[in-house]
């Protein structure tokens, strides 16, 4: 049978007694009382950790395990210290790295965490212990203040042991796997010739020499494929539905655009490696590369049922690449919808893609050879989040899948959503409906509407 036909037996509601399409257990939650949600908004972005980005006081005394220190590897006790948000070095976030700062569970190994630093860098760079560092709380207030409001997560974990491309793979189907019942995970991003200008480093459409390591069960990383995957996604399950979606991103060859990387999705025009463009109609119709246009469509009131909304590389909070920008970036977004009739039906999850290298004290569980990677931040935003709420429940990215899929009647994928909870805590479906408070940010929504700045290559290596 080819994968077309199995996924379509999946979609079609045979997930329950074949075990689902990834081969693990099938479930599917409740729908909220009277389909209170009917709007889900997943915003993505990139690199931190709750003790690096979230040193908020307020979130401290409603007990959030924030810690102000760390462990190095040889025991001493390290003062996390202040840095801005657009900082002049990126620290290594591969496998290799996530092992390095585990280190069997003792999460003591982020002095051993390689940084590099930008090109013309003033001096001392890297400082002294590059990972041992929390953001000034100035820049990210718009942060703070929604964690503050809302729902705030501090046991939410990356589902993967590694960086952005496999990270932004698992948030749309929660798996990386190169096919569907596969025991591999694509684990890093690719590496090739590509210049960083030439936005084809991933995906379908990635120049011919671009390989991604693949890690087999027993954790070895001995293999390489191209990086173009064919799997059941959920936005597959959407279709079946016939519930709309959206996925609003800065570039059609990055590898934060995860449908470049499904075969189905994206349908190359020619067989890979050699096509240079997406055609599906799913690309040509629900991928849309200008990811301000989610300000355009919730404005004209043409947001989709389901939307993932990508950064470009200055607005993403990435270390070494970003401008500052992106917590105005989520309040825009975010100001959009409160202030519109979306607000009433809408839940918006606001998440980090990995940790991209910084401390953070917290082990997570370890399923297989490369789940789950370290925490990541998580803020859920909603009439129906529980107000200054915090959430002590492990998620993950197959927790927002399991989300989507209770609300919207859908069944389980099979992967990480199988054995993911649903973040029913985060919510009160019964409270009084929060009215939407302005975050105060300081650049609005304008100023990325008028922004034609090129997109940048978020240069995650």
């Amino acid at each position: 049978m080819t994968w077309l036909g199995g996924a379509l037996l999946c979609i079609a509601g045979l997930l329950a007694s074949l075990g689902g399409c990834g081969g693990g257990a099938s479930s599917s939650s409740p729908p909220p009382p009277e389909a209170k949600i009917k709007h889900v908004v997943v915003i993505f972005q990139e690199n931190r950790t709750p003790d690096n980005l979230f040193q908020d006081p307020i979130l401290v005394s409603r007990n959030a395990d924030i810690q102000s220190y760390g462990i190095d590897s040889q025991g001493n006790h390290i003062n996390l210290t202040l840095i801005n948000l657009k900082n002049d070095y990126d620290l290594d976030h591969s496998h290799h790295g996530f092992e390095e700062m585990y280190d069997n569970g003792r999460m003591d190994g982020a002095d051993k965490i390689k940084a590099t630093c930008d090109t013309g860098a003033p001096p001392p760079c890297p400082p002294p212990y590059p990972a041992f560092r929390y953001v000034n709380p100035t820049d990210v207030a718009p942060y703070f203040q929604l964690a503050e409001t809302y729902t705030f997560g501090d046991r939410m974990f990356q589902t993967n042991q590694g960086p952005s491309f496999p990270a932004h793979q698992f948030i749309i189907s929660g798996t990386s796997a190169p096919s569907a019942g596969s025991n591999l995970f694509a684990s890093e991003n690719p590496v090739g010739s590509t210049p960083t200008n030439n936005f084809r480093n991933a995906g379908c459409i990635a120049l011919p020499d671009e390989t991604v390591a693949l890690i087999d069960p027993s954790g070895n990383e001995n293999q390489e494929i191209y990086p173009c995957y064919d799997h059941p996604t959920l936005t597959d399950l959407l279709d079946a539905a016939n519930i709309s979606w959206r996925y609003y991103t800065p570039s059609a060859g990055i590898i934060w655009t995860a449908p470049n990387a499904i075969r189905h999705i994206c349908v190359p025009n020619a067989p890979p490696p050699n096509g240079t463009a997406c055609t599906g109609p799913d690309w040509t119709n629900n991928v849309v590369l200008q990811n301000t246009q989610v300000l355009t469509d919730i404005a004209n009131g043409q947001l989709p049922t389901v939307s993932w909304v990508i950064p470009n590389g200055g607005e993403s909070d990435h270390s070494g690449t970003n401008n500052g920008s992106g917590p105005s970036w989520v309040a825009s977004i975010v100001n959009a919808i409160g202030n519109s009739p979306y607000w009433s039906n809408t839940a918006i999850f606001i998440t980090w893609d990995d940790w991209g290298g910084w401390y953070d004290h917290v082990a997570p569980s370890i399923k297989n050879s490369y789940e789950y990677g370290f925490r990541v931040p998580l803020i859920v935003v909603s009439p129906y989040a529980k107000p200054g709420y915090i959430s002590h429940v492990t998620h993950d990215f197959g927790s927002i899948l399991k989300y989507i899929e209770g609300n919207f009647g859908l069944s389980s994928l099979g992967y990480a959503d199988a054995d993911a909870d649903d973040l029913s805590d985060c919510f009160d479906y019964n409270q009084t409906p929060l009215t939407f408070q302005k975050i105060r940010s300081s650049l609005d929504a304008q100023y990325f509407l008028e922004d034609k700045t090129p997109p940048t290559d978020p240069d995650d290596d």
